[in-house]
This record gives C-alpha cells, structure tokens and sequence, in this order.
C-alpha cells in the first residue's frame, strides 16, 4: 500500500480534534459545558469547558514533538444576581434588590425628611460673638485673624447692631490696654474709668436686651503678660484671686450680665460667686473656663491683644493637653463653687473633652472657637481649599453635636447670617 505523507501541522490539528472528541463524545452533556467546536487553523480553540471559559490551544506547525501548547482562561463578567450565593436578587418587579429592612438613607432622602429628624440644630442664639476693644478713634485689622477687627468703641456700637441684625445676642469683651497703663498687679483690670467698664456701659445703654459677656483675668493687664501676680517667676494664686474679685465687681457695677473667668487659678469661681453676691449681684452669671489648655492655637489672639506671655509660659495654671479626666475635677470643682456654665477652650481639638463634660454636668456647656482655629480656616480659605460657608457650619453643628449649648467663635455673625440664609432664626 502507498503512503501518502500527511504535512506534520495537518497531523497535529487531527490528533486535537481527536482528543477533544474522544473527551465528549462518549459522555452525555453536563450542566454549564458549552458545544463542542473548532476553530480551523494554527490556533485551535476547543471548547469542551465550562461555559464561559475561553481555553485557547497552540499547537508549534512544524513538528508534534516540538511544539509547546499555551493555555489562557479568561473568566466572565461576574454577574452579582447568579449562583446560589448572590448578594443580590430580583424583585417582584424585576429591580435589582438587596433583601434588607432597615435602610438608614430613608431618613435622608429629602431636605424636608432630613429636617425632620435632624438631631442638633445651630441657631444663632447659641453664638456668643468675641469682639476685641481698643481706647483709640479708629478701627485696626489683625493680621494674623482676617476678617477680625480690633473696634473702637463707637465702631463696636456698630458691629453690635450689624450683628443683631442676624440674631446674635451675647457679646464677650477682650480689650487691648496701653502698655503705660500695664502692672504686675493688673490695677487698670477694676478701673471703674477703663475701656470695658465703658464699653459694657455703651452697648447695655444701646441695645439693652444683649447679654455682655466680660473676661475676666490679668494678662491684657499685666505686664508679664500672665494671667495672675507674678513673684520670683512664679504665678501666684491667691493674691491673683483677690485682683480677679475687685475686676469681677467692677464689671458688674457697669452691667456685665455674665463674668467669664479665663485665669485658671484654683478656687476662684467660689471667690468670685462670693464677692458677686456680696456686692448685691447674685444674678450676675458666672461662665468659667472650666478646661482651658495650655495650646498653641491662642497665637493670633495674643496678636490681637498684644498679650503675648513676657517670659515662659502657662502650663502651671492652663490644663496639659494630653489629659482628659483632669477636666472632669475641673468641672466638679467650678460646679460645686458656683458656676453657671462651663467652657471648653480651645474647641476642635478638644470635641472628647467636650462630650465628657456633657455627659458629666447638667450645667449648660460653653465651647470656645479659638483664634488659632479661626485663622487656620480663613487661610485655606484664602487658598481656595475650603468652602468657608459649608466649612465653618459644620464646624459650628460639630460642636454641638459634641455637647455644647454655648459657641464662642468669631464666625458668629458670619455663622449667623448664613443660618438665616438657610432658614434658621
């Protein structure tokens, strides 16, 4: 018999379609495996594999022996509603559909629906705004606070009444005193003539329904530059108590409605609750600054008052940053001495410290919005990496989402007017 020589690439297509055939074909079909096909060429693809997977076979033309074959699987798209452990389904209307009952974004799916059951709601009620004070006929920028002014007195009247406008109501007081009129002892602090007495007198005249807020401490006062007496380069605290009882009463007689002690001296609330009721003024209201920190966000207020410390600083009598449960002493000793409300100072940082003193005290919370925060804010603004609007609400809703009745910032009439924009008086 004559042998007809059959070319070695034909031969290797044979014995492929052979196997593959071989494979199938005795065997009845199985669930998932696709026909059995070929595609004629050097590149065979049989497909006797599960559906959906390409197996694609090379064999070398030349020689059986020599050739190599390769073998590339390439997976389907994954479908999420197949196979007994898909995560989804279908509905009785043919939707995909998650099987779940409780879905939390039903509550905010509309402005009105998220209204409704909105949890802390910021009104501009809850803003005490800070204004800075000087003895001069002119009006002068801070650098370091844009947007910020140290006012004259007749140009505070002003910022009052444009303030009012948007619903703020309480003001606080930080004066900026002559450094000839500056002593050890802070004397210039109970000056019945100085610049707060004055201005409390002014803005209790003009808009006597306003609540005036004064600070109360020796460090705009002082020339040290420290909030108390200072002796051999120590703070001393009860001779700074006894300057702090004379500056208390004197702002009353011109009409504080709240003192606000911001020394941090030991046992000074229950000194100034005593002094206050001694002079006849028992509904003057104490805001003491209850946890006030030893922080680097003070800076551009200093600036403001040019009160910056004349030598160390105040991390004898300002709380450690690092501590927490030592404002709950705090707050335990300010209650029981008398105190109205209790500050938190500064605020961002300090929304844990906050929280604690919420759960821990019925007292109204008081959370300052320091400078240092303020001017952070404003220069990203300035850059163009914040929407101040949104930015500066937010801040606001997280300090009373943390606990606080009470908001010391001086967005406050920024803050209120945008709130007034969206609804909330």
């Amino acid at each position: 018999m004559k042998t007809v020589p059959m070319a070695p690439a034909l031969f290797g297509m044979l014995i492929l379609v052979t196997v593959c055939e071989a494979f199938v074909a005795p065997r009845p079909p199985l669930a998932g495996l696709a026909p059995s096909s070929f595609t004629s060429g050097v590149g065979i693809t049989p497909t006797c594999a599960p559906a959906g997977v390409v197996t694609s076979m090379v064999a070398a033309p030349n020689s059986i022996s020599a050739g190599t074959t390769e073998t590339r699987t390439e997976a389907a798209a994954y479908n999420p509603l197949d196979g007994p452990n898909a995560p989804l389904r279908s509905n009785n209307n043919g939707e995909v559909w998650r099987p779940q009952k409780v879905r939390p974004r039903r509550n905010r799916k509309s402005e009105a629906m998220r209204s409704m059951v909105r949890e802390n709601i910021v009104r501009p009620a809850n803003f005490i705004y800070p204004l800075f004070i000087h003895d001069k006929d002119f009006e002068v920028e801070i650098q370091s606070m844009p947007g910020c002014l140290r006012h004259s007195l007749p140009h505070m009247l002003e910022e009052v009444e444009e303030a009012w406008k948007f619903g703020v109501r309480t003001f606080v007081l930080f004066p900026q005193v002559p450094d000839h009129l500056k002593t050890n002892y802070g004397e210039e602090c109970y000056n019945p003539e100085g610049i707060v007495p004055r201005a409390v007198s002014m803005i209790k005249e003009k808009f006597p329904d306003s609540i005036v807020c004064t600070d109360v401490a020796l460090d705009p006062y002082s020339d040290q530059g420290h909030d108390g007496v200072v002796k051999d380069g120590q703070i001393l605290n009860d001779e700074t108590i006894m300057q702090l009882t004379k500056q208390v009463v004197c702002q009353a007689r011109a009409g504080a409605d709240v003192v606000a002690p911001s020394d941090m001296m030991d046992g000074r609330i229950g000194a100034i609750r005593d002094a206050l009721d001694a002079e006849g003024f028992t509904n003057v209201s104490i805001m003491a600054y209850t946890a006030k920190y030893a922080s680097a966000f003070y800076g551009p207020f200093r600036d403001a008052l040019d009160s910056h410390p004349g030598f160390g600083d105040k991390k004898t009598y300002q709380q450690d940053p690092a501590n927490g449960r030592e404002a709950l002493l705090e707050a335990a000793l300010d209650a029981e001495e008398g105190a109205d409300m209790l500050m938190v100072k500064p605020g961002m940082p300090y929304l844990d410290v906050i929280r604690r003193l919420k759960e821990s005290s019925n007292l109204p919370i008081a959370a300052y919005h320091v400078s240092g925060e303020y001017a952070m804010m404003k220069a990203a603004v300035e850059r163009g990496w914040l929407d101040e609007r949104e930015a500066v609400l937010e801040a606001m809703t997280c300090f009373k989402r943390a606990g606080a009745d009470v908001i010391l910032t001086y967005y406050a009439k920024d803050a209120a007017r945008w709130l007034c924009e969206d609804g909330f008086p």
